[in-house]
């Protein structure tokens, strides 16, 4: 998808379709969406992308959701922000860690860019 904030609303209505497709419940499809909704922004807003790149795939206990950037020039691997809690911007990662029984990146493949990670239950309300 085109790398702009438009975008992101398109992404998280996609992903709602999918999921309704795959069967899963409200409070599971509300927290996949608020999770590709955060990484999808980092993405537009962190890096130089063009396109960024939003799949989703089933494991036994999990829904995992990958967006896929660029990169550009001084990219480096998302964190959470310290005190990012209080603050009006920097909390999507700390949403996401909350959300997700795990989240990370790895660098995309042909070495451009970056993969950011999450996997979510398949039945609603992390572990965490």
């Amino acid at each position: 998808m085109p790398a702009r904030c438009s975008s992101v609303s398109e992404a998280r209505s996609r992903v709602s379709a999918l999921l309704r497709e795959w069967g899963a419940g409200q409070q599971v499809r509300d927290d996949v969406e608020l999770v590709v909704s955060e990484l999808f922004t980092n993405a537009v807003r962190h890096t130089e992308s063009e396109k960024i790149g939003c799949e989703l795939s089933l494991t036994v206990a999990h829904i995992r959701i990958e967006i896929t950037d660029e990169g550009g020039a001084g990219y480096s691997a998302p964190h959470v922000q310290p005190g990012s809690v209080d603050k009006e911007c920097g909390r999507g990662l700390f949403l996401v860690g909350a959300l997700s029984d795990g989240w990370g990146s790895r660098p995309a493949d042909g070495g451009r860019g970056r993969v950011v990670w999450a996997d979510l239950p398949r039945s609603g309300n992390a572990a965490h």
